[in-house]
């Protein structure tokens, strides 16, 4: 049995990762780390654990936890991972980190984005980047992964098999993604109250937002070249979800069905990726509550442009869901186990 400690476990990443190692036959969560609800029950925060989880919540103390975990999920907002990580932590456990901590390799990225000093460069190379399906057999022996972000996991994999395919123009990619409320957090912020939200539509981050420099490093590796594009995230008025829909120039004339070979190339044997029908598009209430990826795509011949689009659970394949993925690929586990989720509908 694995023994698992989260901090930040009262955030929405963390409530979801508690939801899906719950149901984790070889994962048991001993630590409920949240310096907002220290020695609170945590079914008090999260009713829907009501007679499920009998545990109280514990601060960070992550040279504790170190000493009793196998693992430790770190749900928290940027910096923290990094100031509390050591050589000494990582030689007695593995962490998966749900921040953008060790996601860039370029400190002064990082620091440029994020506006904060980087607490522990001296780990970003060893780092690995959690996203499974293109950094399998990495993540199998890491003992730091950095697991992607939301917004990242859609647009990366929507466009990763293209990328390295060489069948699109990376100079010329634009991605139009929209969000459900969930992927800003559960702190209390104006801009997020239900009458804010409800009948609204907003971008935001335009052209600074922070998972731009994380989605044009991975593709970059995936293209073999340098890549910068246009991002542009969206909220929107519904719980979970993104849409991404890319736009991108053909670099060669394709057929539907070339596009489809090169999408099955990658993901013809993956569990969690469903590239769709011929004229089907990805909808954020097909992947609610699951760890899929739904991938549609469509060629406008008039204009020799691709439209990609993709659709995920930002709180599962976009946080929790992933992250749990990444635990049973570190432990040698059934790569599925506790994610064989089926969307929820309606």
């Amino acid at each position: 049995m694995i023994k698992v400690g989260i901090i930040g476990a009262t955030g929405y990443a963390g409530g979801e990762l508690v939801r899906i190692l719950s149901g984790h036959k070889d994962a048991q969560i001993i630590w409920y780390g949240s310096r907002s609800y220290i020695d609170r029950k945590y079914a008090d925060v999260y009713r829907n654990m009501f007679q499920i989880v009998d545990a109280v919540c514990m601060d960070d103390n992550m040279e504790e936890l170190a000493s009793r975990v196998d693992v430790i999920f770190t749900a928290t907002p940027q910096g923290l991972c990094a100031s509390l990580v050591n050589e000494e932590i990582l030689s007695k456990t593995k962490i998966i980190d749900l921040s953008a901590d060790f996601r860039l390799k370029d400190v002064k990225v990082y620091e440029e984005w994020y506006k904060i000093e980087h607490k522990a460069p001296r780990f970003l190379d060893e780092a690995v980047y959690g996203l499974c399906e293109i950094n399998r057999e990495s993540v199998r022996k890491a003992r730091l992964v950095a697991n992607p972000g939301c917004y990242t996991t859609c647009s990366i994999l929507t466009a990763y098999p293209l990328a390295r395919e060489g069948l699109i123009d990376m100079s010329t990619l634009i991605i139009d993604a929209k969000s459900g409320t969930s992927g800003a957090g559960r702190g209390a912020k104006v801009q997020n109250l239900f009458c804010e939200v409800n009948e609204n539509m907003k971008a935001y981050g335009v052209a600074s937002h922070r998972h731009t420099p994380e989605i044009e490093e991975q593709l970059g590796y995936a293209a073999g070249e340098q890549v910068v594009l246009s991002f542009t995230p969206h909220l929107v008025p519904m719980n979970r979800g993104i849409l991404a829909t890319e736009y991108a120039n053909l670099k060669r004339d394709v057929s539907w069905e070339d596009v489809k070979a090169a999408y099955d190339k990658y993901y013809g044997d993956e569990k969690f990726i469903r590239v769709l029908d011929k004229g089907v598009c990805p909808e954020t209430k097909w992947v609610e509550g699951s760890n899929y990826v739904d991938i549609g795509f469509q060629i406008d011949s008039r204009t020799d442009r691709i439209i990609m689009m993709g659709a995920i659970d930002n709180l599962v394949k976009g946080a929790a869901g992933q992250a749990v993925q990444n635990m049973n690929l570190m432990f040698g586990l059934k790569e599925s186990e506790g994610l064989e989720l089926v969307p929820m509908f309606p």
